[in-house]
């Protein structure tokens, strides 16, 4: 819960001093070059968020191997939610868009796991630790499918001679991993060279960071053994710092024109009703089916309210969702419109799936 209020208090920070007279010193702040052509904004979104992505990935990994996702019955529920949950938002911004801004479609897919539980913490020890679990799931598989949707979409140009090399480096760190090479530094080093190659191969390079916890070798998964000992290592410093950073480098929004400057562009209704609206209608829908054709069943103690709440919590889409946009757009005006309904359908989101949570689940 700490992390999450440093993460808001982040964004309000950027959002105030982006529209305070150091506005100007304050944004050109971020466009510094730092290393040959990088800025500090590229520095952060490339090269910090690629640890964040590591730490998704050694969490994916891990509710794979021994968690909520290591068997089809323990993972049917929030894979059926999850699809309902990407598939109906891109839809609804589609439609809202009228076909226009069109890469805009994977903005809304994603659910900010951080927030999502952040809400969920604040009802306390009422809420049924089954639920905790499914909305766990929910998002990590949400960041799995918007991490594949970068690499589809969100790929211009390929050099497939830096392609080659980074499939080369993932093909020797699979191979120490098959030779139970159980030592962190070589991994770490071969990662540091792909996320090179990948930079400059057309792909994000934020990826690498996915791949590379697969490569690291998981055994059981207890203390001691290195994707144990990277993810403690890796947790505070991406809650503490590189989410924060991301936060403060990518909310530096005007607010010149105000919210109802909003309304005027499909776009921001693409994204704003995918969010509150897609996102709830695609997680309920996709569980009501899974669930009533016999697929899976309703973990104990959770009820269809339990889920239409949970399903509410999905629409915030802080960190990905802002992630996404940096990708699909290139238009400065565009992008900072579309962080600006992310960051209110999110506290929105957030609002209403708080109450509805609360009138959920009785007091004890």
């Amino acid at each position: 819960m700490r992390f999450t209020i440093m993460i808001l208090l982040s964004a309000i920070i950027s959002v105030t001093l982006a529209n305070s007279p150091l506005a100007n010193s304050y944004t050109q702040l971020y466009q510094l070059t730092v290393v040959n052509h990088f800025t500090i904004t590229h520095l952060i979104n490339d090269g910090l968020m690629s640890i964040f992505f590591l730490l998704i990935g050694l969490e994916l990994e891990r509710e794979v191997y021994i968690g909520e996702l290591a068997t089809i019955k323990k993972a049917t529920l929030p894979f059926a939610a999850s699809i309902g949950g990407m598939v109906i938002p891109a839809c609804i911004y589609l439609l809202a868009t009228k076909g226009t801004y069109s890469n805009g479609a994977g903005i809304p897919v994603a659910t900010d796991i951080a927030f999502a539980l952040g809400i969920l913490s604040l009802v306390g020890n009422r809420v049924p630790s089954a639920l905790k679990v499914f909305l766990t799931a929910l998002a990590v598989i949400d960041d799995l499918g918007a991490i594949i949707i970068i690499g589809i979409f969100y790929t211009s140009t390929i050099s497939w001679i830096y392609l080659g090399f980074a499939a080369l480096l993932f093909f020797i760190l699979l191979l120490l991993n098959r030779l139970k090479v159980h030592l962190l530094y070589p991994y770490l080093i071969g990662s540091v060279a792909m996320w090179f190659c990948m930079l400059y191969s057309g792909i994000h390079p934020t990826i690498t960071g996915v791949l590379v916890a697969f490569v690291i070798p998981f055994q059981r998964g207890g203390k001691g053994t290195i994707s144990h000992s990277l993810q403690a290592i890796l947790h505070k410093p991406v809650a503490f710092i590189i989410l924060p950073l991301f936060a403060l480098a990518n909310t530096a929004i005007s607010l010149q024109g105000g919210v109802a400057g909003l309304l005027s562009h499909t776009y921001t209704w693409g994204v704003g009703l995918g969010l509150l609206i897609g996102k709830p209608v695609g997680i309920t829908i996709s569980c009501l089916i899974a669930v009533y054709s016999g697929w899976c069943k309703l973990p104990s103690g959770i009820a269809w309210r339990h889920i239409v709440a949970t399903s509410i919590l999905g629409g915030i889409g802080f960190t990905m969702s802002i992630f996404i946009t940096l990708l699909a757009f290139n238009n400065t005006l565009i992008i900072n419109h579309v962080k600006l309904t992310i960051l209110f359908t999110s506290l929105l989101a957030g609002a209403f799936g708080y109450m509805v949570l609360r009138y959920s689940v009785p007091s004890k």
